[in-house]
């Protein structure tokens, strides 16, 4: 049978994948590809030297709910819920397990292996996999109290007090994510005024990222040509800035997948500048992909088979992606979310 997601496969030694974060924020490594150009090896505080004066640096700074809850049954048997929007209200939710779990049915919500009092009702099975879940106190209130960080699952850990800071940018504001926006977890406030101090501008939208990072990538998605609808805001700040930009020749440089699909996703056909407003967005990125507002990106490296890994090949190619990955995995850089970064030009 084909499988149409066979070429974006690659090997990776599990000793790649670190599941905790360096000891520093802006510790890691990173592999700079150029066209035409040998790969650099840098680290993320060599960063600015690669930004220039006239130039916008984009960041996406959604705050990460602590979004897995624990939950008991009645029949003693335990769930995980994971809270995909801080609500008001009915929220949506992925439950583990779910086929046994009844529409009406309400959860005990546990901390330590003890009920806290709470309890969180099913209210609906949506087609998509997902549930609708209404707790008995406020969302947010839940969350924050009783909640996890929403580590990937390839991290084999539960999530704990440190990650309730590593799992986090330096710059999350606004409330939504169901996890982190990971190439902006290596930047701190020096890494930030090294960036400024280099003539070039910071600045901020948001993009929730929900449902579709913890679904794999599917051979209808690719029929569809489109991915989960995720929620984006971008300010009038971030439209002058690279209408500034545009102007006097300076370069759109995006901070992870999800700011780069905002990006493109708020820019008109033909145009280069986006509209500001708030939207929702399920693009999917592959190649061939002719971009229209974003001119370099720093990023992770990327699951196997992954919507992410289609993007940066259409960023760089897929050959010369593979060729990058094959360098990083050989000189030991770390992968996904805890891992060092890329920056392609």
């Amino acid at each position: 049978m084909n499988d149409p997601l066979a070429e974006w496969d690659y090997d990776l030694p599990p000793e790649r994948v670190p599941s905790r974060p360096p000891a520093a924020r802006d510790g890691g490594r990173l592999l700079v590809v150029e066209p035409g150009r040998p790969f650099v090896d840098d680290e993320i505080l060599g960063f600015s030297q690669w930004v220039r004066a006239g130039d916008v640096v984009v960041v996406n700074d959604t705050r990460v709910m602590a979004a897995r809850v624990r939950a008991r049954r009645e029949t003693g048997a335990r769930v995980e819920v994971l809270v995909l929007s801080p609500g008001p209200g009915e929220v949506p939710a992925l439950m583990r397990p779910t086929r046994r779990v009844a529409v009406g049915e309400r959860l005990a919500v546990e901390r330590d292996g003890a009920p806290t009092g709470v309890t969180c009702e099913v209210v609906a099975r949506v087609d998509d996999g997902s549930v609708r879940v209404r707790f008995s106190d406020p969302v947010v209130d839940v969350l924050e109290a009783f909640g996890e960080m929403p580590l990937p699952p390839y991290l084999g850990r539960p999530g704990d007090a440190e990650d309730r800071v590593r799992y986090q940018t330096v710059f999350a504001g606004p409330l939504g994510a169901a996890a982190a926006p990971t190439a902006g977890l290596h930047f701190t406030d020096r890494v930030l005024s090294s960036i400024e101090a280099r003539g070039a501008s910071v600045v901020r939208l948001t993009l929730h990222v929900g449902i579709g990072t913890f679904r794999p990538l599917s051979a209808a998605d690719l029929d569809r040509g489109a991915l989960h609808t995720e929620p984006y805001v971008i300010g009038e700040g971030v439209v002058d800035a690279i209408r500034g930009a545009r102007a006097a020749g300076g370069r759109v440089i995006a901070i992870g997948t999800t700011s780069a699909r905002a990006l493109e996703s708020a820019t008109p056909s033909g145009d280069r500048v986006p509209v500001a407003g708030a939207s929702s967005t399920d693009l999917l990125i592959a190649p061939p992909y002719a971009w229209r507002c974003v001119d370099a990106l720093f990023t992770n490296f990327h699951l196997p088979r992954s919507s992410l890994l289609m993007l940066v090949a259409a960023r760089i190619g897929r050959e010369r992606m593979f060729e990058a990955y094959r360098h990083a995995i050989e000189r030991g850089y770390g992968f996904y979310s805890y891992g060092d970064a890329m920056l392609l030009l």
